[in-house]
């Protein structure tokens, strides 16, 4: 079976073209939408509705940053047992104390200001996360990759919950 990366005819990599995967996505739909088998077998009919369906699923797994090094680091073998590895640096752990009394402080005094530079230095760190993982990825440590990743996922729902903080406020 071909993987993601194969059924939109890209590299292999975490470099996405977004334009590429759009168009290529935009291609594969075409020829397997339940639209162009109206007059078709069930089985057929079934067959396209699965098709569809799987490339849905690729584009938004190579769309996304975090699922497309996710999706990566297990085509080449490694697990980011999500949940069962919950281990972070220690410096990584402090940073998200620091956050965490921060977002708090800014919630209890409704402070926008606040919250806007949490957001900002939240921002700054997913952006350097995922240079990282990009780097990892492209020199083969999918085992960094895949713990770069984990941090990313701490920090997406960290990221939520600021956004949460804003809509409470506002």
């Amino acid at each position: 079976m071909q993987n993601h990366f194969e059924l939109f005819n890209l590299p292999q990599q975490f470099a996405i073209d977004a334009g590429a995967l759009d168009s290529a996505f935009r291609d594969v739909q075409s020829r397997v939408h339940p639209d162009r088998f109206v007059n078709a077998t069930d089985a057929e009919k079934r067959v396209a509705m699965q098709w569809a369906t799987r490339a849905n699923e690729a584009y938004q797994t190579l769309k996304n940053p975090q699922l497309r090094a996710k999706y990566l680091c297990e085509l080449n073998g490694v697990d980011l047992q999500t949940e069962s590895n919950t281990a972070m640096p220690p410096a990584f752990l402090m940073q998200q104390m620091e956050w965490r009394e921060a977002l708090e402080d800014a919630r209890a005094q409704k402070d926008i200001g606040e919250l806007e530079q949490l957001d900002g230095q939240l921002r700054g760190a997913r952006k350097a996360q995922l240079n990282d993982i990009e780097n990892q990825l492209n020199s083969g440590d999918y085992h960094a990759a895949a713990q770069g990743v984990r941090a990313l996922m701490f920090l997406e729902k960290f990221g939520d919950e600021v956004r949460f903080a804003f809509d409470a406020i506002e």
